[in-house]
């Protein structure tokens, strides 16, 4: 049952074959028999041209195998380049991104001991300035208290004396006063 249906279809196959190269024959046959015009022939050649399947002169099996193969050893050395390049790539991407963090995390501590910094500045600033301040204020005090003690040592001198040379001694007395404040500016200046 099997080789008669394979009989069939091979001579099913074969019989369009057949035809087709018999009626390209006489067409042939036919033309030198006619005689005709050599613009006809041109065209008859031409349509028959047209209908006719052209044996297209590709390379066989084996060279196809052979250009394929080669073509695939190229593309197949072409992707592992590139697999080795894209892991290149993400090393290096990943180490980037390691050092990035450190740097990250480096930056954070950096800023953070910035800004102690600057807010002990701000601190310092402040006590400096409260400190001079308060030199400024024991400076005027301590003008003041030689003020009067030297005055009070004026006074002092001047009761025993009884009557004593006034002018003189307001002359030395301001002197006095005034050397004194000069000393006591020299020395906290």
């Amino acid at each position: 049952m099997l080789n008669i249906r394979k009989t069939l279809v091979l001579l099913a196959s074969l019989v369009p074959m057949l035809l087709l190269v018999g009626c390209s024959s006489e067409q042939k046959s036919v033309e030198t028999i006619a005689g005709s015009d050599p613009l006809e022939i041109s065209q008859h050649d031409s349509v028959a041209r047209r209908f006719q399947e052209s044996a297209p002169q590709s390379p066989t099996a084996v060279e196809s195998a052979i250009e394929l193969s080669e073509k695939y050893a190229r593309l197949s050395e072409e992707a592992a380049e590139l697999r080795q390049q894209n892991q290149q790539v993400a090393a290096r991407n990943q180490q980037l991104q390691t050092q990035a963090a450190e740097l990250d995390s480096q930056l954070r501590q950096a800023q953070k001991e910035l800004a102690q910094a600057n807010d002990l500045l701000i601190e310092m600033r402040i006590e400096l300035n409260n400190w001079k301040s308060d030199i400024l204020g024991f400076r005027d005090e301590m003008r003041s208290a030689e003020t009067a003690q030297l005055e009070t040592l004026f006074k002092i001198l001047k009761v025993p004396g009884g009557q004593g040379d006034t002018e003189a001694a307001g002359g030395r007395s301001s002197g006095a006063v005034g050397s004194a404040a000069e000393s006591s500016s020299m020395s906290y200046n």
